[in-house]
Order: C-alpha cells, then structure tokens, then sequence
C-alpha cells in the first residue's frame, strides 16, 4: 500500500483529462518505445537517502571542488546500485516508462574524469542485468521487448576541448560513445557554444570531427551550440544532426533555445530536436508547468512537423537540493552559464519534478489533441529513426 501511495504521487499533474483520455494515455505510455535524449534520471533529490545526502555534503566541505563533488553526486545512485545497495535506482526506472536514456561520459582533457565515466558506465552494463548497452537502434528495440531498459553513451563536452580530441573519438566509438554535443556553453577548438560572446560557428577542426564523427556513425548533436556552429553542422553533416536538449526561441527567447532557422536546418537534415524540462528556459518568472513545455513542443511540431520532435529533459539534476544550490551553482558559473540565464539549480517544472512523473509528458500531449502515432513519434520512434539511421 506504501508503493503504491508513492507511486501516485507522480504523473498526476491536472490537465483536465477525462477518464477516456486517462485511459488512453496509460496505455500509450504503456505501449511507446520511451526515449530521453538526455536523461539524467532515473532518480531525482526525492531518492536520495539521509546518508547519500551526507556523504556528498561531507565530500564537498572537505575538498571544495565543485567539479568533482557533481561528478560524485550525479553518479551516486548509479554507483549505489552496481553495488547492489539501491533498489530506487530500478524502481524509479521502472515508475518513469522510459526505455532507453543517454549516459554521461566527459573527460577528453582529464584521464581521470575519462576514466571514472566511461568506466562507471560500464560497470554499469555489466552487473546490471535488467540494463541493455546501446550499440544500434535494436538494442533499443530488444530492452522494450524483453521489459528491460537501455543506454547509450552521449558527451556533451562541457570541458575544455583541445586538439586531442579528434584522437580519442575512434577509440571512444569502440568503448561506446554513439552521440557527441559539438560545444557546451564556451568557445573551443571545435566550435563556439550558446553563450559565447561571439557567434563564430565551427572551426575548420570542427570540420574535421564532423567529418569524423559521420564517418564512424556518432551522432552530431547541438544542444548548447551557438546559432552559427548548429547552421554549420548542419550544412556539412552528411547524417541526420539533433538537438537534443533545447526549446523554441520563437516562444520564449534563451540563450538555450533554437531560432526558426536552426530549428529548419536540424529538420532538414532528417534530424530530430529534443525539448528539456527547464522551467527557466522554458518561459520566464517562477511556476513555470509542464504545460510550458508542451508549448515548445506544439510550437517545434508546427514549425517544421511533429515528425522531428522529442524529448530530451535535461532536468531535474540527480542530487539534493543542498548541493545543487551550494554546488552546482558554483560548476554552471564555471562552465558558461551567466546571470542574464536566470538558471535556479533547484527549480523543477511543475509537472516533472522527478522521472516517475514522465507520465505527464503522455498525458499533456493527450490533452492537446496529438494523434497516437504522432504522441510515440515524439515520445521516441521519431528519434528511433534518427539512431536506426547513424547507427544501423
């Protein structure tokens, strides 16, 4: 009786719906292949035990190094359950209906950031059974099938890219990498990202990892890319490019968000665009709802079809909400973000506050008229496309 109280505490946001419609997006959840193109869930600060919240509170006032106290706690959870010593990592997998989720990786400037996650990850892969690596579209297909769940490995490159990198891409692509953001926030070798203070597109390095990238099937994605770098990748890429966590500047305008022009040239590539679950990105002041976020998408699917639209939530973060405000606010100055972003680490949408409520998502696109075939298009098939596509 607990489970199930907890469990109804999630994906009951009210849109409104009529018993029918309940009915009908249970069971479209139920059915569609889930895809989040940039998970950082299953598990919210609502998991996070006493404990785990101590440990991390003790790691940073020992050490004081915000970059590694949010690698600690982002993969905490995961690092629990390999071990065997958390069952909420499954269960909130299991609450949420998702099937497969990107994987973080970082560290092509650091062997020991390298290291720690792409060896985390498989770890990962290894002792958990009921979780299927990602390698092709049909490892997807294969975890729905058998009611598991699956990953892949995504880089979103928010450090300091240098000319090593197009050395480590093949030998990342045999460990697993299937999907590379071009640039985070700043300028690099490869290109310059959102909130750079000039809109200088991609590089001729950043030519050459295109190239690259294309040549081995990674995908190219351009989620914190500046205007210039996503037309650019665009323009050269030979496959499909994404965005996979991003919103329309045409409903509210962020540095985060996607102008019409980009939004066009990711869909003419047959790419997909992913809208997150930022409220600060999404529109502006506080109390921002899920119904915020099904505005971009309505928005993205009458700009250039439904057919190139996802879901990529980025949000909420997998830490207490001690260390996102003590912490991560410390790493996001660190790494690009500026005051004129209005970015609050510890405001969730009202809607998705935790990957049990990804629900809602389902249910708000019932709500808004979407057809069954377009609801598990956007939900992860038109994504399915995209990685059948690159991947094979």
């Amino acid at each position: 009786m607990e489970d199930e109280l907890r469990r109804d505490q999630f994906g009951n946001f009210d849109f409104g719906l009529s018993p029918e419609e309940e009915a009908r997006a249970a069971r479209i959840h139920d059915e569609s292949i889930i895809i989040d193109m940039v998970f950082w869930g299953p598990c919210t600060y609502r998991s996070f035990t006493q404990q785990m919240g101590k440990e991390l509170i003790d790691f940073w006032e020992t050490y004081r190094n915000s970059s590694k106290t949010v690698f600690r706690g982002s993969y905490q959870p995961q690092q629990l359950a390999i071990r065997g010593d958390f069952v909420e990592f499954k269960n909130c997998w299991d609450a949420s209906g998702v099937t497969a989720g990107s994987r973080w990786v970082e560290g092509f400037t650091s062997i020991e950031d390298f290291a720690f996650t792409f060896g985390l990850n498989t770890a990962m892969f290894d002792q958990l059974p009921w979780v299927i690596k990602v390698l092709r579209a049909d490892d997807i297909r294969r975890a729905k099938t058998e009611r598991k769940h699956a990953a892949w490995l995504h880089a979103q490159l928010s450090g300091n890219i240098n000319a090593n990198f197009l050395d480590l891409i093949e030998p990342s692509y045999y460990l697993g990498l299937r999907m590379v953001q071009l640039t985070y926030n700043f300028m690099t070798f490869i290109g310059a990202g959102c909130t750079e203070r000039t809109d200088a597109g991609l590089s001729n390095y950043g030519a050459k990892v295109v190239r690259r990238m294309n040549e081995l099937g990674i995908i190219v994605d351009t989620g914190h890319c500046g205007r210039q770098t996503t037309l650019d990748a665009s323009a050269l890429s030979t496959a499909p490019v994404i965005a996979s966590h991003t919103s329309a500047e045409g409903v509210y305008r962020h540095a985060r968000a996607k102008s019409d022009e980009e939004l066009r040239a990711i869909a003419a590539t047959g790419g997909v665009v992913g809208v997150y679950c930022m409220p600060f990105c999404l529109a502006p002041g506080h109390g921002v709802t899920i119904e915020s976020m099904l505005d971009h998408i309505d928005y993205v699917s009458n700009l250039i079809g439904w057919q190139h639209v996802g879901i990529g939530t980025d949000w909420p973060m997998a830490m207490p909400k001690r260390i996102l405000q003590e912490v991560l606010s410390i790493r996001l100055s660190d790494i690009g973000f500026r005051k004129e972003d209005h970015f609050d680490p510890v405001s969730n949408l009202i809607g998705f506050d935790d990957y049990r409520d990804f629900p809602n998502i389902t249910r708000g696109l019932v709500k808004r008229g979407y057809r069954n075939d377009q609801i598990k298009g956007i939900l992860g098939k038109n994504i399915l496309k995209v990685f059948e596509e690159v991947w094979g």
